[in-house]
């Protein structure tokens, strides 16, 4: 028998008493105060909405600990929970989110992990999706003798704190990686060839899906990639067996996340929203893709937000010899490889160590509930 279960043994083996969350909790939303966001001075402190820090300014209405839950707009998780933060210091909070702190006899770091196991898809109504305060104070908490909710800290906080440092790991990685990649994708004008991107790379929009030959899944007769302009995983639109590019090229995503680039080793097929770049011989597609990472494209201010061919074209690209190129891309793609591959990097690391910890917050927050 682990600690956790003596400690349930001894002090509620008959199930625990499960309260509203207002009875848990101090709640504090008549206190906060919206600031539009010309009306914010620039500052120092938090200011907190729905999903997490929305800007920084220069007072606060909170110090302390607290927990933030979203209110309306962006509330709920993939997995129906609330969105919920933790916040402490000096802080301003607007109302799109809920702010409570600590009440006697119930830990507000156990509440923290509790709210992220309840689901309130069902609570969520409007047009702008909303949490309200009827449902939120009436959330029911399973609340065990502090010696419990002291021990399930514990053994939580453990992963979100592994969790957190190989988070920071990845962060400090990925500025090392832009911080090099500036620094080595940076030429003397007078000392390398600059030219157009219309003049190195073939330029191509994406069509329309090919809907009789496609696929929503993967299969034997349609296994070729459709690409639109979402990142990872979510550009693939479905499959189909025809490859519209066959050669080694970038896309551009044109709409959506304007200016994402992707490199593309395969055969594909892209669809609207998308731009393919098809470099020529003097330019490897694995150089251009990390120099056009460095290029903040301009977007129009007036009409459709979007990129279009004749936008990109003129943009130059710098040529070095090719040697130089794939020294350079040897050096990037080592820490490109660090801190963006899911099978060997660190962010399958911290999904892994995400998972373990949800796994055991779910199991360790499962109560039975105390007759009375």
């Amino acid at each position: 028998m682990n600690k956790i279960e003596e400690l349930i043994e001894k002090y509620c083996p008959d199930g625990v008493e499960f309260r509203n969350l207002e009875d848990c909790c101090v709640i504090l939303d008549s206190k906060r105060k919206p600031v539009t966001k010309a009306a914010r001075e620039s500052g120092e402190y938090p200011y907190y909405g729905a999903n997490g820090i929305q800007d920084y300014v220069s007072d606060y209405i909170f110090d302390g600990t607290f927990i933030l839950v979203g209110e309306d707009g962006s509330v709920v998780t993939e997995f129906g929970t609330p969105v919920v933060n933790w916040a402490t210091g000096k802080i301003w909070v607007n109302n799109h989110a809920h702010i409570i702190s600590e009440k006697e006899d119930v830990k507000l770091r156990y509440l923290f992990h509790c709210l992220q196991t309840i689901n309130v898809r069902d609570l969520i109504h409007g047009n702008i999706p909303k949490l309200n305060q009827g449902d939120f104070r009436g959330l029911r908490i399973p609340v065990p003798p502090i010696e419990v909710q002291e021990e399930i800290v514990r053994i939580l906080d453990n992963f979100t704190e592994l969790t957190a440092e190989l988070t920071a790991e990845l962060t400090a990685r990925k500025q090392q990686y832009e911080f090099y990649r500036d620094k080595l994708l940076t030429f003397e004008t007078e000392k390398v060839e600059w030219l157009p991107l219309r003049e190195v790379c073939k330029l191509s929009a994406g069509g329309d899906v090919p809907k009789d030959r496609y696929s929503k899944e993967k299969t034997e007769k349609y296994f070729i990639p459709i690409y639109s302009n979402g990142i990872g995983d979510n550009a693939i639109y479905g499959y189909t067996d025809i490859a519209k590019i066959k050669t080694k090229c970038v896309t551009i995503a044109a709409r959506g996340t304007i200016g994402y680039c992707a490199l593309r080793k395969e055969p594909f097929y892209p669809i609207i929203r998308l731009i393919s770049a098809e470099p020529d011989e003097r330019l490897m597609a694995e150089f251009l893709y990390h120099y056009l990472q460095t290029v903040k494209f301009k977007i129009p201010e007036t009409g459709i937000p979007q990129l279009t061919i004749p936008m990109v074209s003129d943009y130059l690209v710098p040529i070095p010899s090719l040697q130089i190129q794939e020294r350079i891309v040897n050096v990037l793609d080592n820490f490109d490889k660090i801190c963006s591959d899911l099978s060997i990097g660190l962010p399958a690391e911290i999904e892994a160590r995400q998972k373990q910890y949800e796994y055991y917050r779910n199991k360790l927050l499962s109560f039975k509930e105390k007759k009375v």
